[in-house]
Protein backbone atom coordinates (compact mmCIF):
# COMPACT_ATOMS: atom_id res chain seq x y z
CA UNK A 1 0.00 0.00 0.00
CA UNK A 2 1.41 3.78 -1.27
CA UNK A 3 0.78 6.22 1.82
CA UNK A 4 -0.94 9.29 0.97
CA UNK A 5 -0.27 11.55 3.60
CA UNK A 6 1.83 11.35 7.27
CA UNK A 7 1.01 13.41 10.22
CA UNK A 8 2.92 13.86 13.43
CA UNK A 9 0.93 13.45 16.39
CA UNK A 10 3.15 13.41 19.32
CA UNK A 11 6.92 13.39 19.44
CA UNK A 12 7.79 12.37 23.02
CA UNK A 13 11.87 12.75 22.38
CA UNK A 14 12.71 8.75 22.34
CA UNK A 15 9.51 7.89 19.93
CA UNK A 16 7.00 9.44 17.94
CA UNK A 17 2.99 8.95 17.30
CA UNK A 18 1.87 9.25 13.31
CA UNK A 19 -1.11 9.28 11.78
CA UNK A 20 -0.81 7.65 8.22
CA UNK A 21 -3.29 8.11 5.43
CA UNK A 22 -2.78 4.83 3.07
CA UNK A 23 -4.68 4.85 -0.47
CA UNK A 24 -7.63 2.11 -0.32
CA UNK A 25 -8.25 2.66 3.43
CA UNK A 26 -11.08 4.97 5.06
CA UNK A 27 -9.10 5.81 8.19
CA UNK A 28 -5.92 6.40 9.02
CA UNK A 29 -3.49 3.93 10.63
CA UNK A 30 -0.95 5.26 14.08
CA UNK A 31 2.27 4.45 14.27
CA UNK A 32 5.29 4.44 16.82
CA UNK A 33 8.46 5.76 15.00
CA UNK A 34 11.34 4.55 17.45
CA UNK A 35 14.82 3.85 17.23
CA UNK A 36 15.93 0.34 17.52
CA UNK A 37 16.68 -1.43 20.23
CA UNK A 38 19.16 -4.48 21.71
CA UNK A 39 19.76 -7.20 24.38
CA UNK A 40 22.68 -8.16 25.32
CA UNK A 41 22.87 -11.45 27.25
CA UNK A 42 25.71 -11.95 28.62
CA UNK A 43 28.25 -14.90 30.28
CA UNK A 44 30.98 -14.36 32.82
CA UNK A 45 33.74 -16.79 33.00
CA UNK A 46 32.20 -18.80 35.38
CA UNK A 47 29.01 -19.81 32.78
CA UNK A 48 26.82 -17.49 34.96
CA UNK A 49 24.29 -15.33 33.50
CA UNK A 50 24.71 -11.48 33.69
CA UNK A 51 20.74 -10.59 33.64
CA UNK A 52 19.03 -7.17 35.37
CA UNK A 53 16.05 -6.76 37.68
CA UNK A 54 14.55 -4.31 36.47
CA UNK A 55 10.79 -2.32 37.15
CA UNK A 56 9.26 -1.86 34.03
CA UNK A 57 6.57 1.05 34.40
CA UNK A 58 4.08 -0.75 31.55
CA UNK A 59 3.48 -3.82 33.83
CA UNK A 60 3.73 -1.99 37.54
CA UNK A 61 6.41 -5.29 38.52
CA UNK A 62 10.11 -6.07 38.15
CA UNK A 63 11.06 -8.50 35.19
CA UNK A 64 14.39 -10.60 34.65
CA UNK A 65 15.70 -9.68 31.36
CA UNK A 66 19.07 -9.31 29.17
CA UNK A 67 21.04 -6.06 29.91
CA UNK A 68 19.53 -3.39 26.78
CA UNK A 69 18.08 -0.23 25.67
CA UNK A 70 17.99 1.84 22.82
CA UNK A 71 20.57 2.41 19.81
CA UNK A 72 21.77 5.49 19.65
CA UNK A 73 21.26 7.63 16.26
CA UNK A 74 24.37 6.33 14.13
CA UNK A 75 25.65 3.71 16.64
CA UNK A 76 25.75 0.25 15.61
CA UNK A 77 23.74 -2.00 16.82
CA UNK A 78 26.94 -4.03 18.50
CA UNK A 79 28.27 -0.99 19.95
CA UNK A 80 25.46 -0.05 21.49
CA UNK A 81 24.43 -3.84 23.39
CA UNK A 82 28.19 -3.74 25.00
CA UNK A 83 27.53 -0.21 26.33
CA UNK A 84 24.05 -0.60 27.71
CA UNK A 85 25.30 -4.09 29.22
CA UNK A 86 28.54 -1.65 31.15
CA UNK A 87 26.00 0.52 32.09
CA UNK A 88 23.19 -1.44 33.33
CA UNK A 89 25.05 -4.22 35.13
CA UNK A 90 29.15 -2.79 35.69
CA UNK A 91 30.14 -5.61 33.43
CA UNK A 92 32.55 -5.37 30.15
CA UNK A 93 32.66 -7.73 26.99
CA UNK A 94 34.87 -6.73 24.24
CA UNK A 95 32.94 -8.70 21.60
CA UNK A 96 28.97 -8.75 20.88
CA UNK A 97 27.96 -11.61 19.20
CA UNK A 98 24.73 -10.90 16.91
CA UNK A 99 21.67 -13.77 16.81
CA UNK A 100 19.87 -11.99 15.04
CA UNK A 101 17.03 -9.31 15.19
CA UNK A 102 13.06 -9.42 15.39
CA UNK A 103 10.57 -6.50 14.96
CA UNK A 104 8.95 -6.11 18.67
CA UNK A 105 5.69 -5.20 17.28
CA UNK A 106 5.13 -5.01 13.56
CA UNK A 107 1.74 -3.88 13.86
CA UNK A 108 2.41 -0.53 15.41
CA UNK A 109 6.25 -0.15 15.33
CA UNK A 110 9.01 0.26 12.68
CA UNK A 111 11.87 -0.29 15.00
CA UNK A 112 13.95 -3.73 15.73
CA UNK A 113 15.51 -5.24 18.50
CA UNK A 114 18.83 -6.43 18.29
CA UNK A 115 20.30 -9.54 19.88
CA UNK A 116 23.83 -10.60 21.30
CA UNK A 117 25.68 -12.80 23.02
CA UNK A 118 28.75 -11.21 24.73
CA UNK A 119 31.39 -14.12 26.27
CA UNK A 120 33.38 -13.81 28.94
CA UNK A 121 32.86 -11.07 30.98
CA UNK A 122 34.32 -9.32 33.79
CA UNK A 123 32.77 -6.49 36.21
CA UNK A 124 34.51 -3.49 35.57
CA UNK A 125 32.81 -1.18 37.95
CA UNK A 126 29.39 0.36 39.02
CA UNK A 127 26.34 0.65 36.63
CA UNK A 128 25.95 3.66 35.48
CA UNK A 129 22.17 3.73 34.84
CA UNK A 130 19.86 7.12 33.39
CA UNK A 131 17.74 8.63 36.08
CA UNK A 132 14.47 6.58 35.00
CA UNK A 133 16.05 3.45 35.26
CA UNK A 134 15.33 1.33 38.30
CA UNK A 135 18.04 -2.06 37.37
CA UNK A 136 19.73 -4.31 39.83
CA UNK A 137 22.32 -6.63 38.17
CA UNK A 138 21.37 -10.01 38.83
CA UNK A 139 23.36 -13.50 37.92
CA UNK A 140 21.76 -16.72 36.82
CA UNK A 141 23.45 -20.55 36.01
CA UNK A 142 22.41 -22.20 32.93
CA UNK A 143 19.99 -24.40 34.84
CA UNK A 144 18.32 -21.60 35.95
CA UNK A 145 17.88 -19.81 32.97
CA UNK A 146 16.63 -22.52 31.87
CA UNK A 147 14.14 -23.38 34.44
CA UNK A 148 12.64 -20.15 34.30
CA UNK A 149 12.35 -20.07 30.25
CA UNK A 150 10.22 -23.77 30.71
CA UNK A 151 8.11 -21.92 33.53
CA UNK A 152 7.19 -19.29 31.81
CA UNK A 153 8.99 -17.41 34.83
CA UNK A 154 10.22 -14.62 32.29
CA UNK A 155 7.82 -11.72 31.99
CA UNK A 156 9.00 -10.20 28.59
CA UNK A 157 9.25 -11.52 25.64
CA UNK A 158 12.04 -10.23 24.18
CA UNK A 159 13.73 -11.10 27.12
CA UNK A 160 12.91 -14.99 26.65
CA UNK A 161 13.54 -15.06 22.76
CA UNK A 162 17.21 -13.45 23.45
CA UNK A 163 18.07 -16.29 26.21
CA UNK A 164 16.80 -18.91 24.04
CA UNK A 165 18.69 -17.98 21.25
CA UNK A 166 21.57 -17.52 23.28
CA UNK A 167 20.86 -20.78 24.34
CA UNK A 168 20.71 -22.10 20.61
CA UNK A 169 24.12 -21.49 20.25
CA UNK A 170 25.97 -22.33 23.90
Amino acid sequence: MRERDRLEVFDAGFFRVERVSLEGRASPVTLLRMPDWVMAVAIDGAGQFVLVRQYRFGIAADTVEPAGGLVDAGEPPERAALRELREETGYAGTTAEPLGFTHPNPVLQDNRCHFFLVRGVVRVGAPHLDAEEVVTPVLMGREAVESALREGRFAHALAELALRRALAVL
